[in-house]
This record gives structure tokens, sequence and C-alpha cells, in this order.
């Protein structure tokens, strides 16, 4: 081994070190709790080392929230293998859910922080080196760039460095599969395949959304939400029966509750019965 490969090599092994310490602080702690010297605490290094690799701690975040969009895609590209397209979509939309609740500092540094780290993480400019000129180790992001790629390809051959639309398309070509097959609504059919896509996935951001920020609104189970959804974006008969039969069931009650007022002598119409459960009170 050459003393130039030699000197790459301990530069990319302590960019990961960077990468993990900053990963368990965000996780730990969340993204708040990030800084420069605190990462440098945790590898016992001086903050002036870090500059070396990272230009700041938004380059660093930028580079974990690549990770993060790559860990997306890795959970999606096993499930292309299920040949039936509606079953596939609902488990990439299962996935979806899951790696939000499974990795919720990963998620919201993906999608819910300072956008700017998404697009700069999706653009290729990550972890370039210091402000002053300095490109830094072009090497030190063949890790995530090279499993990107392997995923990308798995993924129908979208660009190597956009693990995003890797994802949204393999949403997509369920998508096209079901409308060759005459297997979606005519109301959907009519759409682009893309732009159904990005429906589905801002539905399904919504449910993550909510989990994280307002635990307490989302009352029906994960599992249950999510299927739901998907169904009805389907326009499986099954979910729009079961809103109907729901939406009966709730008119019943309110008609109990007038005709039982009433009996009582009630001057005052009877309170709507609420169809959601109610937040709890600070």
């Amino acid at each position: 081994m050459g003393i130039a490969e030699r000197k790459n090599r301990q530069k990319q092994a302590l960019r990961e070190r960077i990468l993990d310490a900053a990963r368990r602080i965000v996780v730990g702690e969340g993204f708040a709790a990030l800084s420069m010297r605190k990462i440098a605490d945790a590898i016992e290094y001086s903050p002036a080392t870090l500059y070396l690799h990272f230009a700041s701690r938004d380059d660093i975040a930028r580079a974990l929230c690549a990770e993060g969009y790559a860990q997306l895609l890795a959970t999606f590209v096993p499930l292309v293998q299920i040949a039936d397209p509606a079953e596939r979509l609902k488990a990439l939309g299962r996935a979806y859910v899951a790696f939000g609740v499974e990795h919720p500092e990963t998620y919201r540094l993906i999608f819910m922080e300072d956008p700017s780290y998404t697009g700069a993480a999706l653009s290729g400019g990550v972890g370039t080196g210091r402000h002053d000129g300095n490109t830094g180790d072009t090497s030190a992001n063949a890790g995530t760039a090279g499993s990107t790629a392997s995923l990308g390809n798995a993924a129908g051959g979208v660009a190597d460095d956009d693990p995003d639309e890797a994802a949204l398309h393999i949403m997509i070509d369920a998508l096209d599969e079901l409308r060759a097959a005459g297997r979606l609504s005519a109301s959907v059919a009519s759409m682009e395949p893309a732009v159904w896509a990005e429906a589905l996935w801002a539905s399904l951001h919504g449910i993550v959304a909510l989990n994280l920020t307002c635990p307490v609104f989302p009352s029906v189970p994960l599992e249950t939400l999510v299927g739901v959804t998907l169904d009805a974006w389907l326009g499986v008969p099954q979910a729009v029966a079961a809103g109907a039969s729901n939406s009966a069931a709730v008119r019943g009650k309110k008609t109990v509750a007038r005709r039982h007022a009433k009996s009582a002598g009630s001057t005052h119409p009877a309170p709507e019965l609420p169809t959601k459960r109610k937040a709890a009170g600070p």
C-alpha cells in the first residue's frame, strides 16, 4: 500500500468516525444538540480537525441526510421483487411509514429540518471541504455514493446520486403496471403516474409527521391508517364500504342522541357526537 492510499484511507476512516459521532448525537439528543465542538469531544479530536473534512455543522447534516435517503431507498429495493403491483405499492407504503417511525431523527433531518440539507445532499454537494477553496478528499463520499449507485441500479437505472428519485421511481413503476392492467379508477388512471406517486408520498409523509409531532392525533393504529390510506388511493371497494359503514354508524349514534334528548324534554338540540378522539389536554 502506497503512502497516498494509506492517507486516503485514514481520511475516510476519520470522516466515518465524525459521521458516526454526529449520528449518535442526532439520534440520542436531537438535531438541535449537534455542534462541531460536541462531535470533536466525542471522537477526541480538536474542532479544527473536523473542518478539514466538513465545512460546517450544516455540511455534516447534509451528509447524514444523504445517508438517510440511501437508507430509505434500501428499504424499498427488496420490495421491487413483489410481483403484484398493488401489493408492492402497499408494501412500499408500509415500509415508508415504518422507516419514519423507527428512525424519527433521521426522518426529521431528511424531511422536517432545513430543506437546504435535502437539496444539497441530493445534488451531490456534500462533504466538499472548507470554504477557502479546498475541495477536500473527493474519495470521502465513495462509500455512500457507491452504495447509492448500486441501489439506484436496482431501482431501475435512476441517477446514481439521486436516491429520492430512485425511491419515487419504484412507486411510479408500480403505478404504471396498475394502469396498464386497467386496475386503477378512472380518476387515478387519468393522472400522470409521477403526480399520483408524489401525492401518495405526501399522504404517507403526513401520517409519519403527525405521529412524530402530534402522536395523540392519529388514534387509529398506524397499520390500519396506512392500509386505509392505500386502499382509498387504489380505489379498493372495501375501503369505500368501510367508510360508508362508519359514516352510517356515526349518523345512527347522532340520531339516537337526538331522540334521547327529545324524550327527556330538552329544548336544546343534542350535541354532535365526536367522530375523533379528543387530544389530551396539557
